[in-house]
């Protein structure tokens, strides 16, 4: 009897654990940030407007559970460490201000909002997780970004951008800070890529 008692008392501890370095459990949000720093602004905006949408992409990026993987084609999420919003939702915030700090277009607001424009651009999460294959592994982020012409519904452009940041150690902390400089390298990568989609589009 005491042994089954010692043996679900182990596994109710390991359900309670919170990340790979096994600190004390303690319940956690992270907000997902842009670490880098704010682009020199144009000269002039490459449109009068642009609305952005969050689009489909990896299902977990629609939660706001952080992932990890000890394995190759696995997913496990953090127990007591989530993020403050879904990253969807929140990745498209971050693109909007970078572009504001840019001044890429003359007003940028999310779809829905009372903004009238002729281009929409769609972004997407294919891939966040925390890698720890190897200990302590790396924040990997994958977006997709679509720019689309409003005017007569049609796909312009599209690419992705993907980021690799090594994580300091093995647990939730310290994949929430690799994320945030992964965040800024695919915005790094994405914003010029709008700005030249946008130029060539309208002949520029």
């Amino acid at each position: 009897m005491r042994a089954l008692l010692a043996s679900v008392a182990l596994l109710l501890a390991g359900c309670v654990t919170v990340d790979i370095g096994g600190e004390s459990p303690a319940y956690t949000q992270y907000v997902l940030s842009d670490a880098g720093p704010m682009p020199a602004r144009r000269a002039a905006p490459v449109a009068d407007s642009l609305l952005i949408q969050s689009d489909l992409g990896d299902p977990l990026a629609d939660t706001p559970s952080i992932a990890y993987a000890r394995r190759k084609g696995e997913r496990a999420l953090y127990q007591l460490a989530t993020w403050t919003e879904r990253p969807a939702r929140r990745i498209a915030q971050l693109v909007q201000r970078r572009l504001d700090a840019r001044g890429s277009f003359r007003a940028v607001a999310a779809l829905g909002q009372p903004l009238h424009s002729d281009w929409l651009l769609a972004v997407a999460i294919d891939d966040i997780h925390h890698d720890i294959v190897t200990a302590p592994g790396s924040a990997r982020l994958a977006v997709r970004a679509s720019l689309f012409d409003r005017r007569n519904r049609t796909l312009v452009a599209q690419h992705e951008f993907s980021a690799d940041v090594a994580a300091a150690e093995a647990n939730s902390a310290a994949a929430a800070a690799a994320m945030n400089h992964a965040v800024a390298q695919v915005l790094d990568a994405l914003v010029p890529w709008l700005e030249q989609a946008v130029e060539h589009a309208r002949g520029g």
